[in-house]
């Protein structure tokens, strides 16, 4: 009996053990779990802190990371070529890198250059001549050569080239691959079909789009047609996709700012255009007062006008086309530019000595001068790093 009762107690204080030792293994797994959780809540935190600092925090300078020497020529303009420096003047063309490299020169004569850019991807041509040179920020990619003389040109990416060209009666609009091979032609006249008054192809070379001024009843009215070059508009006649009329205002401009969105901006309305293969309006927005300048980027549309507001010159009505419907925001400053190009969540307003960088939200991140004549400006890697092109040097700053 003695025997049995010792091996209960026994028994009784293995279990007593055992439960202690499961109590001290669940404390401290919740102890390590608190401290994970308590660490994570502290990472959070910092995070949150840094990155609304981060948001809101104001720039009042900035340094020069680097400096290279360069030389230009007198008359020579200088443009942006994704992230590389398009420089040309009426003697011919070259492509400088980030690090002053420079990655191609060709050498031509042009009295009146017409550009047109798609990212990398650049079309030289002269107004009135009869070639076109085709580039991207690093190579040459190909020309071509002409039987009549041009007008207007587009460019794709891949260095597909659409071109107006003037004929004795009627205006050639044709299409050209980079190599200089004619691969679409259409023919044009004022009495029917109109005009062509501005055209934009897609990033892929695909779409068309091309606003056409006609007469009816002796008032000149717009109409805005997209073609179709891939395999779905090989079935249609004229690779025609889509023909959208305006009978109320002419549309001096049309871009495309991706391959499914496009817009046009008419004297009285800007209209935002969705689709792959038959593109149709997503959004109009009316406005009064006349549009100063447009820029755009893959996703924002950046419309000038001069100001309503007595203390600043420009207002610039910016849309969204990933919300195309919304209303515009609307963004003061109060200096004449030479250019404002945007970023992921930012615009940059400058000229030559003066900078702004204003946030969607409306936060100003930086206002100042420049040290030095600046002819171009250009991100450089983000974190509010530029390269600023002058007469004399490329200088990569870095705000602070």
């Amino acid at each position: 009996m003695a025997d049995i009762k010792y091996y209960l107690k026994e028994k009784e204080k293995r279990e007593r053990k055992q439960r202690g030792y499961k109590k001290k293994i669940v404390r401290h797994k919740l102890t390590a779990w608190y401290r994970v959780l308590l660490i994570l809540f502290l990472l959070a935190a910092v995070i949150v802190f840094m990155a609304v600092r981060y948001k809101n925090h104001i720039y009042m300078d900035y340094d020069t990371l680097s400096s290279i020497k360069r030389e230009t020529v007198t008359g020579a303009r200088d443009v942006r070529l994704g992230d590389a420096v398009l420089t040309y003047s009426k003697d011919g063309a070259h492509c400088t890198d980030i690090k002053g490299e420079v990655s191609w020169n060709q050498t031509f004569e042009i009295q009146n250059a017409k550009l047109a850019v798609c990212g990398n991807t650049v079309a030289i041509g002269n107004y009135n001549g009869r070639n076109i040179y085709i580039a991207d920020s690093e190579k040459l990619l190909g020309e071509i050569n002409t039987t009549m003389p041009i007008r207007d040109i587009a460019v794709a990416l891949d260095g597909t080239v659409t071109a107006v060209l003037a004929d004795t009666d009627v205006t050639w609009v044709n299409t050209y691959n980079s190599q200089g091979k004619q691969q679409r032609e259409g023919r044009t006249h004022m009495d029917d079909s109109g005009y062509p008054m501005a055209l934009s192809l897609s990033p892929n070379g695909q779409m068309l789009c091309v606003s056409y001024v006609y007469v009816d009843a002796g008032v000149l009215r717009t109409r805005v047609v997209f073609y179709d070059f891939s395999q779905v508009g090989s079935n249609v006649s004229d690779s025609l996709a889509t023909v959208w009329d305006y009978t109320d205002m002419l549309i001096p401009e049309v871009r495309f700012v991706s391959n499914d969105k496009a817009f046009a901006v008419g004297d009285n309305m800007l209209v935002i255009y969705s689709g792959n293969h038959k593109p149709s309006p997503e959004a109009g927005h009316q406005y009064d007062g006349e549009v100063q300048s447009v820029f755009y980027s893959d996703r924002y549309i950046g419309l000038v006008f001069h100001s309503d507001d007595n203390e600043n010159r420009y207002r610039m009505d910016v849309y969204d086309t990933a919300n195309a419907t919304s209303k515009p925001k609307k963004f003061y400053f109060n200096f004449n530019y030479t250019d404002i190009f945007f970023e992921k969540n930012s615009f940059v307003i400058y000229n030559e000595t003066e900078c702004q960088i204003m946030t969607m939200d409306g936060v100003e991140k930086f206002h100042g001068n420049f040290t030095k004549m600046v002819r171009l400006m250009l991100p450089a890697g983000g974190g509010y790093k530029y390269l600023l092109v002058t007469d004399t040097s490329l200088d990569t700053i870095q705000l602070k």
